[in-house]
């Protein structure tokens, strides 16, 4: 589970709200994370593993760079991966080391290892699950100007600076301010507990607010763009229209199931930290929604991963080939092999390559048409027959 409340079990004088959480059936919610987490972990590598199953054969070794939104969605599955290892390190140590949490409560003790591996693996979790928000919310930006024609070779280099730069200064800086001026010794009050919470959200709530916006703008830009190709709006640009609209829908959902329970935890931890007496039987309920929700974290965080996958390629099945240098990996879809065929054809790239595509065309339309597929199979990675339709119906393609 990624949570702010996991550096604040690192402060010996942690507070009641904190404390509630950690001491409710802490072996039960260990097991239930390294659970979680191990399941997402093995099902994440099987998706991504090369398959025998027909649509994920390779046709030759692709000779041209991926898309940068390629190469973002595997980046925020990787970020996950290691934000979901992090989990399974931290569960089995606590499990199998319950005296590592009973130390930590200890004002003067002179081991610092359980407060060293606590504020680690704590820093180490929070640093790659903001890594994976800071790209999903580059991966809308990224879809935004690849239908507005505007991302080039060089962007995903400050997608790289960005995330790793905002991830890295976020987490540094709230950690910070948590543990002034010492780990064994933090200060009491929010103003050094609320600065790190906010570093901690920020980019959750950007992607939560900012990407079905980005999201939807794009969408609307892809209608344009469809209706550019032959001035008309056929069944087939519609449905290539709704299998875009589709996938940003379920990036965002499984982002939504994953998260939303944080932020419901987070506002009822701190409603109760700012009460004088946390055990009234006022509070009943608001305590045990607390626990209710930290557990559903545990659960859902680790497994934002393999949901992930989910969302980008579908269920890829469990026909694994280990043959890797002849076979693609579940992000690598017909579409490539297709792009590279065409560019070796000498059609200087176009997404598909068809008999007769450039007779009788001149070079604007061709350069026009070719602009319009990469940016649909950029964003419709997956859905490469619905592309192929709307190439086919193109005024710059020639039938068989």
């Amino acid at each position: 589970m990624a949570s702010p409340r996991l550096e604040t079990f690192c402060c010996p004088n942690r507070d009641a709200a904190t404390q509630l959480v950690l001491d409710f059936q802490p072996q039960v919610y260990g097991s239930l994370c390294l659970g979680s987490g191990l399941v997402s972990l093995l099902l994440t590598i099987v998706q991504l593993l090369p398959k025998t199953k027909h649509g994920y054969r390779r046709h030759g070794r692709s000779m041209l760079p991926k898309p940068s939104s390629s190469r973002i969605l595997f980046l925020v599955i990787v970020c996950d991966l290691l934000g979901c290892l992090g989990i399974l390190i931290r569960s089995s140590v606590w499990i199998s080391s319950p005296g590592f949490i009973s130390n930590m409560s200890l004002m003067n003790t002179s081991d610092i290892w359980p407060s060293s591996f606590c504020v680690g693996s704590a820093m180490w979790i929070q640093l790659f699950y903001s890594a994976s928000f800071w790209w999903l919310f580059c991966y809308a930006i990224d879809a935004y100007l690849v239908v507005r024609r505007s991302a080039g070779i060089s962007t995903i280099v400050l997608y790289h600076m960005m995330t790793w730069g905002l991830a890295l200064m976020l987490c540094v800086e709230g950690v910070a301010m948590l543990y002034y001026p010492s780990v064994s010794n933090c200060e009491n009050g929010l103003e050094h507990a609320i600065p790190h919470y906010v570093t901690t959200y920020a980019p959750l709530l950007i992607v939560m607010f900012a990407n079905p916006i980005l999201f939807r703008r794009t969408v609307a830009a892809v209608a344009s763009l469809l209706k550019g190709r032959q001035g008309i709006y056929t069944e087939n640009e519609r449905r290539l229209g709704t299998e875009i609209q589709l996938r940003f829908f379920k990036i965002m959902l499984v982002f939504m199931i994953c998260w939303t329970a944080n932020i419901i935890n987070e506002t009822l931890l701190f409603y109760l930290e700012m009460q004088p007496d946390i055990k009234t039987d006022q509070l009943k309920n608001v305590r045990n929604a607390a626990l209710i929700t930290w557990f559903i974290m545990g659960i859902l965080n680790p497994m934002q991963g393999f949901l992930f996958t989910l969302a980008f390629y579908g269920w890829t099945g469990w026909n694994v080939d280990f043959n890797f240098r002849q076979k693609e990996t579940a992000w690598e879809r017909v579409s490539t092999s297709s792009l590279t065929e065409a560019a070796h054809n000498g059609t200087n790239g176009s997404f598909l390559d068809y008999p007769g595509y450039i007779q009788n065309q001149n070079k604007t339309e061709i350069g026009n048409s070719q602009q319009t597929d990469e940016a649909l199979s950029i964003l419709s990675e997956g859905n490469g027959s619905i592309v192929e339709r709307l190439s086919r119906n193109s005024p710059v393609y020639q039938g068989w």
